[in-house]
């Protein structure tokens, strides 16, 4: 006798996927930062790539990417010892689709040079779209783009690399970077004993001719699967700076032996690896004794980038809790029209804008930095503050996401799992928050008057907005205190609040004003939904983020 079917339940009260989406049309906060920061022109091909990368298909593509990580080749099948590392097509697809975008390259002329106009904005609007998408291939591509402004402190290496720099192509085949379509770049810089205080490093690099050979480890070195590094290490003259190939002249695989990848809480698809050099081949970039000025130049772009990320992930947690609760129904009401929660999504809706604001500005001040002293000056005090508070300021963020989603946002299947793994390491990696912190001190003490100049342009770009005088005032008190750095975390939270009000004010000034009044004055609690906001200013904030 045939048994009868039984329908135990159907889905519904569910949301749908929130792909197949144009991730600059949905974003009027970026838009408009973007216009404001002299993108506008690039509003067309920047929407283009919002909807690819909003598709379905890369979507997948960075899920399959994080749930099959790389892998460690030490050796081939007749025992040659290679240090490949092997990654899902998904990944390599990802780095294409970057590398395609100009991700590494579009802020540099075809020699190297800064390429001006409104190149960093721009290029900071497609990173931050990508990093809502996949995170981890980011690294490289990261990576690759900051270490042209140190290579300029080497023309012949720079002349050398610049021309497959300066391609579209990805090529991830293992063989000399010179015979390859397009290139990557790593760095090494971290050491077991030393971590941030690289001037510990004992690495040691000894002439060979015209060349030199490293020896010694790096407790960090990320992206191995690079066609080359920029690494540190002690010459007879110090700390210097080196350009380190996979292969040798000869064509001989370098003497780079990884000793494994490690296991990390997220950041899953990148692979960051254990590494010891026993004479490496490697060119110097820059002088003798010069390598942290020289690395410097790449790290203040490491940094900048850290800060879009993490915005960027910021901003998709709140697109995915938006999206759900406008589907989800409890007690007769989809979630997003509940009191409660619509206060938690426009308190976060407001965030969100805020630090989308503070990152374009911050990229406008380096495409003006080699032409204008006062913006390259707002571009040394203020990249380590935005770094500080955007990147500390995600992992809170995203978890408030999750519980957004409840359940469903806890689960690997929900990006936001994901998401949260990866926040935290835009806060560790190049400078933990007390790094950004001295940083910003000794930009104060070292260039007084410039910072001044800038800390002046924030008072009257945030004139009238409420607890703003009150917040100068609590800095000018701050920052010439004799025990300044024991309070230097506050000052530098308010430092980067302040030009957040400053950079939406000539964006958005409605919600300059309810971020001010949120944030610099008023009584905002430690957690989202505490803010006072009407319910005409919450459904503003909410349709902003996601019409």
């Amino acid at each position: 006798m045939t048994q009868p079917a039984f329908k135990t339940h159907e889905v519904f009260n569910q949301s749908p996927p929130l792909e197949d989406v144009d991730l600059f049309a949905l974003d009027a906060p970026l838009a408009e930062a973007v216009a404001a920061n002299g993108g506008k022109a690039a509003s067309g091909e920047l929407s283009e790539f919002g909807r690819h990368w909003g598709s379905a298909a890369m979507a997948s593509r960075g899920r399959l990417a994080n749930e099959n990580p790389p892998k460690l080749r030490l050796f081939d099948a007749c025992g040659n010892r290679r240090d490949e590392v092997e990654f899902h097509p998904a990944y390599h697809e990802l780095m294409a689709h970057s590398a395609h975008a100009g991700l590494h390259n579009s802020t540099w002329t075809a020699d190297g040079k800064p390429a001006g106009g409104a190149a960093e904005v721009v290029r900071a609007a497609r990173f931050y779209m990508a990093a809502q998408v996949e995170t981890g291939h980011l690294c490289p591509i990261t990576m690759t783009r900051a270490s042209v402004a140190a290579l300029a402190t080497g023309p012949q290496v720079l002349a050398k690399a610049m021309p497959l720099i300066a391609t579209r192509s990805y090529d991830p085949s293992f063989a000399p970077w010179s015979t390859k379509r397009g290139m990557t770049l790593g760095m090494g810089m971290t050491e077991k004993q030393g971590g941030t205080d690289v001037r510990a490093n004992q690495t040691r690099a000894e002439r060979d001719g015209g060349a030199y050979r490293i020896t010694g480890h790096k407790w960090f070195m990320s992206a191995p699967m690079c066609d080359a590094f920029l690494v540190l290490a002690q010459a007879d003259g110090g700390l210097t700076c080196f350009f380190m190939p996979r292969f040798q002249p000869d064509g001989s695989v370098n003497e780079i032996h990884f000793q494994r990848l490690k296991d990390k809480l997220g950041n899953r698809s990148n692979a960051s690896s254990e590494v010891e050099f026993t004479g490496a081949y490697a060119e110097r970039v820059g002088e003798e004794g010069k390598g942290i000025r020289t690395i410097i130049q790449m790290v203040q772009l490491t940094r900048q980038d850290c800060a879009i990320a993490s915005v960027g992930l910021m901003r998709s947690g709140l697109a995915h809790a938006l999206h759900h609760t406008r589907y989800r129904s409890v007690f007769q009401k989809h979630l997003a029209d509940q009191p409660l929660m619509q206060a938690v999504l426009a308190d976060m809706a407001l965030h969100v804008e805020a630090s989308v604001a503070l990152v374009m500005r911050l990229c406008r001040a380096f495409d003006e930095a080699s032409t204008d002293a006062k913006a390259a000056a707002w571009m040394r005090l203020l990249t380590p503050a935005v770094k500080y508070w955007t990147c500390k300021s995600a992992p809170g963020f995203l978890y408030e996401a999750m519980e957004c989603l409840g359940g469903n946002g806890y689960v690997e299947e929900s990006i936001l799992a994901r998401h949260y793994r990866e926040a935290p390491v835009n806060a560790i990696w190049e400078g933990s928050g007390n790094v950004m912190c001295l940083d910003v001190l000794r930009a104060l003490a070292h260039e007084a008057e410039a910072a001044v100049a800038v800390l002046e342009d924030l008072v009257a770009d945030t004139r009238g907005l409420p607890g703003a005088a009150e917040s100068v005032a609590f800095l000018a008190r701050t920052f010439r205190r004799p025990d300044g750095e024991h309070v230097a975390r506050q000052a530098v939270e308010t430092l980067a609040q302040l030009a957040a009000a400053a950079a939406l004010n000539r964006t958005a000034p409605d919600q300059a004003a309810l971020f001010a009044a949120t944030r610099l004055g008023g009584t905002h609690g430690r957690m989202y939904g505490t803010a006072e906001l009407s319910l005409d200013d919450s459904r503003r904030l909410l349709e902003r983020a996601l019409p």
